[in-house]
């Protein structure tokens, strides 16, 4: 693992569009470094137009953060290159549906930005749905 360094921080930045219906109350999960986190807050994070910024590991934001801690067990800045990364919906009945016009993954090593993830489908203003009969996952590079 020449050149890794601890994870201490992974943020995520996640835009809900603003079209009718655009908001959710399904599960978000982000997956990278070969295991998934669960992206929540004590917010109403997702509804339409919600722009929410989530930290895990240091300065944490979300609910459950030791379950959903990148350092526990501790996540190197290779893990993320070793996976696809993805953010995933879970949703809560069969006709929820979501759409996204943001995603931004961070990912930190001390201070420093050591990687950073976004999704090519949404680049130039392009908005994506996810739901149960669309489709739940949206990988990004």
């Amino acid at each position: 693992m020449g050149g890794s360094s601890p994870v201490t921080q992974i943020r995520v930045r996640i835009v809900t569009g603003s079209d009718n219906g655009a908001g959710t109350d399904a599960h978000v999960y982000l997956g990278i470094g070969g295991r998934e986190f669960y992206i929540d807050s004590n917010a109403d994070d997702f509804e339409n137009s919600a722009d929410q910024l989530f930290k895990l590991g240091e300065d944490t934001n979300v609910k459950n953060p030791s379950f959903n801690d990148p350092r526990t067990p501790q996540m190197s800045t290779f893990d993320p290159t070793l996976f696809p990364v993805y953010l995933r919906m879970e949703p809560d009945c069969n006709n929820a549906a979501w759409q996204i016009d943001t995603i931004t993954v961070t990912v930190k090593a001390g201070a420093t930005t050591a990687l950073t993830y976004s999704s090519p489908l949404l680049a130039g203003a392009k908005k994506l749905w996810l739901g149960q009969n669309y489709g739940k996952i949206c990988y990004l590079s």
